[in-house]
């Protein structure tokens, strides 16, 4: 018998709706309790110096198990 973690994390892949995550999570057994969202950055050069610039965000949904 495999004993399932209590809280798991699942997080919203590139071109995922968060629906499709959320019903992900539901068909794992799970129920999402707390959504983190943080943003992702990426190096550019602007004007000769290299600048961090906001790229997109990553969603993350923490599951508890139901």
């Amino acid at each position: 018998m495999t004993d399932k973690p209590k809280k798991r994390k699942f997080e919203v892949g590139e071109g995922e709706s968060i629906d499709s995550c959320l019903s992900r999570m539901q068909s794992e057994g799970y129920m999402p309790v707390r959504r983190m969202e943080e943003p992702i950055f990426k190096e550019e050069k602007i004007n000769g110096s290299i600048e961090v610039v906001p790229y997109g965000k990553k969603i993350v949904f923490e599951g508890k198990l139901i």
